[in-house]
């Protein structure tokens, strides 16, 4: 699943196109890809045909891109995004001929500047499983009055995003907030940093990456770290998180592109995420892969030890 630095790589490739671009028209063609549209709100397509689009916003996992009036006045509204397991958002010339399962078209006439004429441009949102989708949402204020995500300085976030906790690479996440959060979480460390509602973002790779470079177990319970070892551990989140932006992201296969078709090459720089029977490359142990949550968890068994406190003695 595309997690954090995917997603900003999709976001980060829009802006320049989608920002002030009007919507000529929108096609649909596949249902199930509007499945977190409220069909009470109006027609997907309705909502969004002749709408001129904000610069678009990511909070963790979660796209979107508010909608204006001609008048560049704000609807309220935001078409958000979630890409799913595999979905993409692509950018195409009319006419190009899309190879992946298309489920949704906008076409739009990008904004006219001086280094640059107004032109057309397809919208692909290509989605091989379904599991993404498209929708149309109200834009409410953020819980903490702080801008709603990435590309905005708006405080405002879509109700469908609403529950979404701040990433670790938000200016406006609050480290001590978090550590607070972490001290009452009776689970292990990667199942919380798994949590959407108290860090997002994050997933099972870049979980694991940062476990590894914290050299923390993921079964480590969350509430028995101190204060200094959530430092750390923010601070591995953060650098793994900026270095897999800086590398376009983690590419397995053909579905973890950006908007122009191009795969990151993250993958060759991952510690222990897929790496196992290698040797650890800061102790040479054999990497090890484990059950976990109905999926893998990929860990040195030497820099990794689960650590418990110990029992009082009687």
């Amino acid at each position: 699943m595309p997690e954090l630095p995917e997603v900003e790589v999709v976001r980060a490739g829009l802006a320049p196109a989608v920002t002030g671009a009007t919507v000529l028209g929108v096609e649909v063609f596949e249902q199930r890809s509007l499945r977190r549209h409220d069909p009470v709100t109006g027609l997907f397509e309705a909502l969004v045909t002749g709408r001129v689009l904000a610069g678009p916003v990511r909070r963790g996992k979660f796209l979107w891109i508010p909608l204006l009036n001609d008048d560049r006045s704000p609807t309220g509204q935001a078409i958000v995004a979630h890409l799913g397991m595999s979905g993409q958002i692509l950018l195409r010339e009319p006419g190009a001929v899309e190879n992946g399962l298309l489920r949704i078209r906008l076409h739009i006439e990008t904004a006219a500047s001086p280094a640059s004429p107004a032109r057309e441009l397809w919208v692909n949102f290509v989605d091989q499983r379904i599991f993404g989708s498209m929708a149309v949402d109200t834009l409410i204020p953020t819980s903490d009055g702080g801008p709603g995500g990435l590309g905005t300085a708006e405080p405002l976030i879509p109700t469908q995003v609403a529950h979404i906790a701040r990433d670790a690479l938000d200016p406006a996440f609050d480290d001590a907030r978090f550590a607070h959060a972490l001290g009452r979480k009776n689970t292990g460390i990667k199942r919380a940093l798994l949590d959407q509602t108290l860090i997002s973002g994050i997933g099972n790779i870049y979980a694991d990456e940062a476990l590894w470079a914290a050299k923390m177990h993921y079964a480590q319970p969350a509430n028995t770290l101190s204060r200094a070892r959530v430092r750390t551990l923010l601070a591995e989140i953060r650098l793994v998180l900026e270095k897999a932006l800086a590398e376009g992201g983690t590419s397995f296969d053909a579905q973890y592109v950006n908007v122009n078709g191009a795969s990151g090459y993250f993958s060759h720089s991952l510690n222990v995420y897929g790496q196992q029977g290698k040797p650890c490359p800061r102790c040479g142990t054999l990497i090890v892969r484990e059950q976990f949550m109905n999926r893998s968890s990929h860990l040195c068994p030497h820099c990794q030890r689960l650590r418990l406190p110990r029992a009082p003695s009687v």
